[in-house]
């Protein structure tokens, strides 16, 4: 019981130094902006080579092994593909509708379409989540996620899918295949060079390395444009309200899913998480890359982050909570009897 506290302060913690890290990179990239110009254009020239070195990082943690399990619980899966495929854009188009600018809404819109493929197991695993199915449901989600990412942009963006494909799919494949490659092929050259021990530990450093890429991506973003940023503050504001929106309506959907379905609390757990965490650095990645002069679009994929944190904070103590209210297999199998 004590372990399991530990685990989750431990969680809380680190969740809460991750937010506070990118409230930091915001405010560093701001002030860069504004009050030094020439330190600004120099964050600025970083961003690119900085958005490679993200996405090698996110291939190199990826773990294929398990997709295997899959086939363990075919109803949680098809239930997580489900919602997050199917129903979350359609929940996420209703509520970016409350928001006043396009360039806002696209990014918003960009933000919820993408289910996350890292950290969520974490939470998961806090939770009591089954995190074999949610590791088995990371590499699906990922390709599932880029494949649909030209569609998307331009379903929401209002240019022809053709037209779309032909001038981001080259983009998108000049600046994520090879990076991908390098990630995947240390991860493989590790795999059949070192002992487990010290592959584990490099994959955890990667792990550990990506919130600091990330914000490092943030100040070069935010000093590059931060007077368009600025010179509409409330309409940012909007923007936390409609994610924490979308939060609040995923949990619910989600419970209500699990509760229709009879779902066992690793399953509900598992679909809570997969369902509410969101891949905000892939995309991050993808769309500075795909629509570079889009400032507030980049902006608001990042404010999402700053919001789902403590959102996945307070869902695992929530889980363990209603976890510890369901009796054990024993004592409900003695209460049928009776």
């Amino acid at each position: 019981m004590l372990r399991g506290r530990v685990r989750v302060l431990s969680a809380s913690s680190r969740a809460g130094f991750i937010t506070a890290l990118f409230l930091v990179a915001i405010l560093v990239g701001s002030l860069l902006g504004v009050f030094a110009p020439a330190a600004a254009g120099v964050a600025g020239g970083l961003t690119d080579p900085l958005i490679l070195v993200l996405v090698g990082c996110l291939f190199f943690t990826l773990r294929f092994e398990r997709v295997s399990e899959l086939r363990r619980a075919p109803r949680t899966v098809l239930l997580a593909l489900g919602m997050n495929f199917l129903l979350v854009p359609v929940l996420a188009v209703a509520l970016t509708a409350l928001l006043p600018e396009e360039a806002l809404r696209l990014g918003v819109l960009i933000y919820c379409l993408a289910p996350c493929t890292d950290w969520f197991l974490g939470f998961t695993r806090l939770a009591g989540g089954d995190t074999v199915i949610g590791g088995a449901l990371i590499p699906v989600q990922m390709a599932l996620q880029l494949t649909l990412y030209p569609v998307w942009l331009a379903v929401f963006s209002g240019y022809r899918v053709d037209a779309m494909l032909d001038t981001v799919s080259p983009t998108l494949l000049t600046w994520f295949v090879v990076p991908a490659a390098v990630g995947l092929g240390a991860r493989l050259l590790l795999r059949l060079t070192a002992p487990t021990a010290w592959r584990n530990l490099a994959v955890a450093g990667g792990d550990r390395l990506v919130p600091f890429v990330i914000a490092a991506v943030i100040v070069g973003i935010f000093a590059g444009n931060v007077e368009t940023i600025l010179a509409d503050l409330a309409a940012f504001g909007w923007v936390l309200l409609v994610v924490f929106l979308f939060f609040v309506a995923t949990f619910l959907l989600g419970n209500a899913i699990a509760r229709l379905c009879r779902l066992r609390h690793a399953e509900h757990a598992v679909l809570t998480m997969t369902t509410s965490a969101r891949n905000a650095p892939l995309m991050l990645a993808v769309t500075a890359v795909a629509l570079p002069d889009q400032p507030l679009v980049h902006a608001a994929i990042v404010l999402g982050m700053l919001i789902e944190f403590p959102h996945l904070t307070v869902l695992t103590h929530l889980l363990r909570r209603s976890a510890s209210r369901v009796p054990s297999p024993g004592v409900r199998r003695l209460a049928e009897q009776e």
